[in-house]
């Protein structure tokens, strides 16, 4: 089943009285359920814009993006915020959790925006920051925490309200390797254990050799889609 459908998309930048700067050629792509899967390429190839539409954070200059079916051009902004909230988690290089709310209270934001019970939120987190090895951290504030411990609450955060993909831009570009590639690790364990679809925007290539799926652009289009294993 495809979560993600991308067809022939064009990103344009304008600035007045420049010529326009392409991003992306015309981009076709499809994310199946259960992929754990890289976006990979140099600067400017258009990794993190390919992302950034698929994430309905920006609009395409043509071509669709649809998400579990839904073409966002037909989408409201109500109606997009509401698909952010409820089918795509998002995974920042730089954490971007709320620095006076505990690891749990940061996790937990989603959900509550939901309307889920307090009981219900807290039993969610408590179960997603065991499977990713930060269960004693629940009371802790973002301070309090090391790079990676914060990243790991990043992704309970992306991953608690059982999205349909996860988005991860440059995950484990602030952390050091050892602990980047733990993250990755356990990443790729939720993937297997829970189905959870994951797409990175990342040049690391320890992220590269742990994903099963590297799609490599260059000069804003698609230049190889390799599976792991494939024959």
């Amino acid at each position: 089943m495809a979560v993600v459908q991308v067809s022939q998309v064009v990103k344009e930048y304008r600035d007045r009285g420049s010529a326009p700067v392409v991003a992306l050629r015309g981009v076709d792509l499809t994310v199946e359920a259960g992929e754990f899967m890289a976006l990979a390429g140099p600067s400017g190839s258009g990794k993190t814009t390919l992302l950034n539409l698929i994430g309905a954070l920006d609009t395409p200059s043509q071509g669709r993006v649809s998400i579990d079916g839904r073409d966002l051009a037909g989408l409201s902004p109500v109606q997009l915020a509401d698909l952010r909230r409820d089918r795509i988690g998002f995974v920042f290089q730089s954490y971007n959790l709320v620095p006076v709310l505990t690891a749990a209270e940061n996790a937990e934001y989603v959900l509550q925006l939901r309307g889920v019970p307090k009981a219900e939120r807290r039993k969610a987190v408590a179960e997603v920051f065991a499977a990713l090895g930060i269960g004693e951290l629940m009371d802790a504030r973002p301070p309090q925490m090391s790079g990676g411990q914060q990243q790991r609450v990043a992704v309970a955060r992306a991953i608690v309200a059982a999205p349909a993909v996860v988005l991860a831009d440059e995950p484990t570009a602030n952390l050091d390797q050892a602990s980047g590639r733990a993250l990755i690790e356990r990443m790729h364990r939720l993937n297997h254990e829970r189905g959870i679809t994951f797409v990175f925007s990342t040049h690391d290539p320890m992220v590269l050799e742990q994903a099963e799926r590297v799609v490599n652009l260059v000069d804003g289009q698609i230049a190889s889609d390799v599976r792991k294993g494939a024959a």
